[in-house]
């Protein structure tokens, strides 16, 4: 069997004894030239179009993440300014209650107070009225008493003398009689 070669054709990398394809010396020095314009091409393609689009993204993302920052730092002093505003108002508020109670609590006291003295001088009346008329049922007590004594007094002298004394007598007696009591 005659083999057929043609000339300018490798072996293919399957028949055995072929070697791996970039370390064969036939085809080196083309394949150093392919890796370089591969490599430039592949530069060029990735300094010019992917890595400034994917620099401004970041450069994006960064400016936004620095927004968002700065937006929540201002947010952040809004809601502590907002909180300091509702405690002093709340402090107030407490004060102003405090106020008003002390201001109730002391117009009710005064009001109690009237009311008191009011009530003190209207007992005052009503006891001085009861001693008057204590003093008035004494002294008509008194006036009777000294009647019923006059006329026991005589009712008593008759019945042990039989004979009736003088009303003025009787009247004498009986007042002697209190005026002895009254200086003992």
């Amino acid at each position: 069997m005659a083999e057929n070669k043609t000339i300018g054709t490798a072996e293919p990398a399957s028949e055995p004894g072929a070697g791996f394809p970039p370390f064969q010396k036939d085809t080196f020095a083309s394949q150093l030239i392919w890796l370089a314009l591969t490599f430039a091409a592949l530069y060029l393609l990735m300094s010019r179009i992917a890595l400034p689009r994917i620099g401004s993204i970041l450069e994006t993302r960064r400016r936004r993440i620095s927004d968002d920052l700065a937006q929540s730092n201002e947010l952040g002093a809004q809601s502590q300014a907002v909180l300091a505003a509702h405690e002093q108002a709340l402090s107030d508020a407490r004060g102003r209650a405090q106020t008003l109670a002390s201001d109730a609590r002391q117009s009710t006291s005064a009001i109690a107070e009237a009311r008191r003295k009011e009530l003190d001088a209207g007992l005052n009346t009503r006891i001085a009225e009861a001693e008057k008329s204590i003093a008035a049922s004494r002294a008509s007590a008194m006036s009777n008493v000294r009647g019923i004594a006059s006329e026991a007094a005589g009712a008593i002298v008759e019945r042990l003398t039989g004979l009736r004394p003088a009303d003025h007598e009787i009247a004498e007696a009986v007042k002697a009689a209190h005026d002895g009591q009254q200086n003992a």
